[in-house]
């Protein structure tokens, strides 16, 4: 199956396997040393490095511990395990449910788990998780095994956000292929046609030192490949200011709430906070609290603070950010000489030059620091200054890259500020920079220094009278 076919690729390609199989059917049941032998038997023929395990899952720790034992590290985690124990909702007995999440779900937890610190210290690791069309899109008779799922994929996707900075990527994958688990199911012309041989190629790339893709979905099966991503409609703002939310307000909103003309797409909790926040009904404060990010409890000394690189980040977009982006701050389809911001089809379309800092925001959230004495309460953090200098022009679509640096510690007394650095790439090119200043309300008074040096200074404005004075009403694009 699966992960006969992951085993011989990775070794073809070099790499030293352990080979996993409890040996048992697609219920779970029994156990041999046979399956792993046997794959183990074929890379060492062919001249590879390989050695057997037959453990369960369940046994995370022994997992690795064979890997350590027999080459010296781990590198890699693809968490392939699997079985089966389908039956309608209303017939899923405790045993059913549970068994299906101890394998799926909580064996991925523990094998990850196992590895992570060992990936940590060496600063580098690739984790596979193996999701489902059945956790994705949901399967009947399958409620126990779609939503262990689909839970993989949640555990995927935070692990990919807390091993960035170590270099640990995390991917999940939906595949579809003959196997063990599917022979029952699928007529022997769909399993020739759906080779576990047309998954493998994609957990290799993924698992390369070169591939930066991290916290990704992808279905795969046939030779093909395709990646999943969230939408979001606009929705609609069911109630007034200072007025009740009511059902039938919800009722009266309902179609545009599910209307996905102009959808968004975003890709992390940061998005979401920042969308709640621009909502002037709702406080800052009470979205910080909603997500329960209340207080990062101090430890560090001052001086290994400043300086440290906080976090790599990759902004993948397309032309509509930018253009979304033009349109939040104002520019209109009703002067020509916006066009250029707001259709793709321009001769002249370009990025706004205030676009740069959209891409350098992601990666100030990625995580504050400690802070010597203190704790910071990210309910009564206020973005101060923002300093952009632009280098060349922006891409309108593509990838770029921001490495995010503490650039200082300052005490306002009533208060710190927090300087941030943030050099974003178009590949191995300095497109722009950043600096932000985060002022957090209280976590003052720590006897630090109030001025920096390196605070970026704007300038001043003339002191004389403005060459013209503009008055803007905001347009119904915005």
């Amino acid at each position: 199956g699966l992960g006969r076919a992951y085993a011989l690729a990775f070794a073809e390609r070099g790499a030293s396997v352990v080979v996993n199989d409890l040996g048992s059917d697609f219920k779970g049941c029994g156990k041999s040393s046979s399956a792993a032998d046997k794959v183990v038997n074929e890379i060492r023929a062919k001249g590879g490095k390989a050695v057997p395990n037959y453990d369960s899952v369940e046994d995370g720790e022994k997992l690795v511990k064979a890997a350590l034992e027999a080459f010296g590290r781990i590198d890699i985690v693809i968490n392939n395990a699997g079985i089966l124990r389908d039956r309608s909702f209303v017939r899923i007995s405790d045993e059913d449910w549970d068994i299906i999440h101890r394998i799926h779900l909580r064996g991925s937890f523990l094998v990850t788990r196992a590895a992570w610190n060992h990936m940590k210290n060496q600063k580098f690791g690739r984790i596979i998780m193996t999701s489902s069309a059945a956790g994705i899109y949901g399967n009947f008779g399958q409620a126990n095994y779609s939503a262990a799922k689909l839970g993989l994929l949640g555990l995927a996707n935070t692990i990919a956000i807390e091993g960035r900075k170590y270099n640990i990527h995390c991917n999940t994958i939906a595949p579809t292929a003959g196997s063990r688990l599917t022979q029952t199911v699928m007529p022997q012309d769909l399993i020739d046609a759906f080779k576990p041989e047309y998954v493998a190629p994609l957990v290799v790339w993924l698992c390369h030192e070169s591939c930066a893709e991290n916290g990704s979905l992808f279905e795969v099966g046939a030779g093909w490949i395709g990646k999943l991503r969230w939408e979001r409609s606009l929705g609609a703002i069911v109630r007034g200011k200072n007025l009740p939310m009511t059902p039938e307000a919800v009722r009266d909103k309902w179609e545009k709430v599910c209307d996905f003309d102009n959808a968004s797409k975003p890709r992390s909790i940061q998005v979401q906070l920042d969308f709640f926040s621009n909502l002037d009904q709702i406080s800052r404060r009470v979205i910080w609290c909603f997500f329960n990010v209340i207080f990062l409890c101090v430890s560090q000394s001052y001086a290994s603070i400043v300086g440290r690189k906080l976090s790599t980040t990759v902004y993948t977009y397309t032309h509509l950010e930018p253009i979304l982006y033009a349109l939040g701050v104002g520019m209109s389809t009703k002067d020509p000489d916006h066009l250029k911001f707001l259709f793709e089809g321009s001769e002249e379309f370009c990025c706004l030059p205030s676009f740069g800092v959209i891409p350098a925001q992601s990666s100030m959230f990625d995580g504050v620091p400690p802070l010597p004495g203190l704790n910071i309460d990210l309910a009564k953090m206020l973005h101060g200054e923002q300093y952009l200098e632009l280098y060349r022009p922006l891409p309108t679509s593509g990838q770029l890259t921001s490495v995010s640096t503490i650039a200082d510690i300052l005490d306002k007394g009533s208060g710190a500020v927090l300087l941030i650095d943030v050099n974003t790439y178009c590949g191995e090119d300095l497109v722009c920079y950043n600096q932000f200043s985060l002022f957090f309300v209280g976590a003052g008074g720590f006897g630090g220094k109030r001025t920096s040096g390196k605070a970026k200074v704007t300038a001043d404005p003339p002191k004389r009278a403005p060459d013209a004075v503009i008055s803007d009403v905001t347009t119904a694009d915005q």
